[in-house]
């Protein structure tokens, strides 16, 4: 439950309807768009929402306003999952003020078309504060986690930190569950993976402070050992360090021959005494699952058959997806298939290399259409090479 204080309230709400997350993430358990109202003498409300989910959000406000009228609209992001009301609140309620940070300032027109936001924001940066009355809120700057107008705020009362896009993850909080690093996991390295260094910067500023609660704008509110676990976690995560023991086998299989080889691959480690080994296929399974996966171990393969003197187009969007988000330091292993002139290893190998720190570890095995006996002692091998 998002019980956060007496004071300060959840209006968040779900969305059960979405299929793909920023049209791109599959979301089978919703997604939570999370605001917050602080009750005091003057009202702040910490985000809106989502337009697709707008009225519900609206109603929540007004149950939680009681007729009263909010001072403060705080922006700590201007995605529009959480941005979209900006300027129908500004036009309900026109004592309001808009608080965020000067790059929001810039940004608002990008989405608020011939608003006339003249003397309705606030604009604050790092160290600055907002008296509400007993609560008082202290901004934190957090640029690109994972966009350049990121704030956080504190508010010393409660010991609350508003953490935008920070530790949230995906998922409705109607279908939340105890496991939540599953979700977090994944939201963490395909929505903020890029950008590990910013996001330790964060970490090292809310180390200073004492911290009780941490309020993302997707997710649960995190309390004590779930909150504690979760900023372990995101150290580790963005230090780009393996989370866990395994090695990851991810293959892009035309007509079933490379899907062989990956497959007894992972036999070969397994029967070697690997202590975890997922083998994923890039035509069908999650993309986002599988990136997940390949932060989480220190190890992965690439199996990939030649396509058009390259490689299968999924292993290069896979690989693409790595770069983009600053895949560094690990190891790889390459199986490679060609009926009459394999291209694939060269391109896999190319790909890898432009990534900071990642070894590729030999030999690369090279298969003819299908697996044969003589395939074998090459696995083994590659397999030797991983361990």
């Amino acid at each position: 439950m998002n019980v956060i204080s007496d004071t300060i309230k959840y209006i968040g709400v779900d969305d059960l309807d979405i299929d793909l997350f920023e049209s791109q993430y599959v979301v089978p358990e919703g997604m939570s768009y999370n605001s917050y109202l602080i009750d005091d003498e003057k009202i702040a409300v910490m985000d809106t929402v989502d337009r697709r989910k707008g009225e519900q959000w609206k109603a929540n406000l007004t149950a939680a306003l009681n007729g009263r009228q909010p001072d403060y609209l705080v922006a700590h992001h201007m995605e529009p999952d959480h941005a979209a009301l900006i300027a129908w609140m500004l036009e309900t309620y026109p004592g309001l003020q808009l608080v965020c940070s000067a790059q929001a300032v810039k940004m608002l027109p990008n989405f608020f078309e011939g608003f006339n936001f003249e003397g309705r924001v606030i604009t604050v940066k790092e160290g600055d504060t907002l008296e509400l009355g007993r609560h008082t809120l202290h901004f934190i700057t957090a640029a690109m986690v994972h966009w350049p107008e990121v704030i956080m705020s504190y508010d010393s009362l409660d010991k609350v930190l508003f953490s935008a896009d920070g530790f949230g993850k995906f998922g409705a909080l109607v279908n939340e569950t105890d496991d939540w690093a599953c979700e977090a996991r994944r939201y963490y390295f395909n929505i903020c993976g890029k950008y590990g260094t910013q996001v330790q910067s964060v970490l090292k500023k809310a180390a200073t402070i004492d911290i009780r609660t941490i309020c993302p704008l997707h997710g649960p509110v995190l309390k004590g050992e779930a909150l504690a676990e979760a900023v372990r976690l995101y150290d580790v995560w963005s230090k780009y360090e393996p989370e866990s023991e395994g090695i990851l086998i991810a293959y892009a299989s035309i007509h079933g021959g490379t899907a062989v080889a990956a497959e007894r691959l992972g036999e070969i480690l397994r029967q070697k005494g690997a202590p975890k080994v997922v083998v994923s296929d890039l035509s069908r399974e999650d993309m986002a699952e599988v990136i997940e996966d390949a932060f989480r171990y220190p190890t992965v393969v690439v199996a990939a058959s030649s396509y058009d003197a390259g490689v299968f187009p999924v292993m290069h969007d896979f690989l693409y997806h790595l770069q983009i988000k600053n895949y560094q330091r690990r190891k790889f292993g390459i199986i490679e298939n060609g009926s009459w002139a394999p291209t694939a290893g060269k391109v896999m190998r190319s790909m890898i290399e432009a990534m900071k720190d990642c070894e590729i570890v030999g030999p690369m095995v090279t298969i003819r259409s299908r697996m044969k006996t003589t395939d074998e002692p090459l696995l083994e091998q590659l397999a030797d090479s991983l361990l």
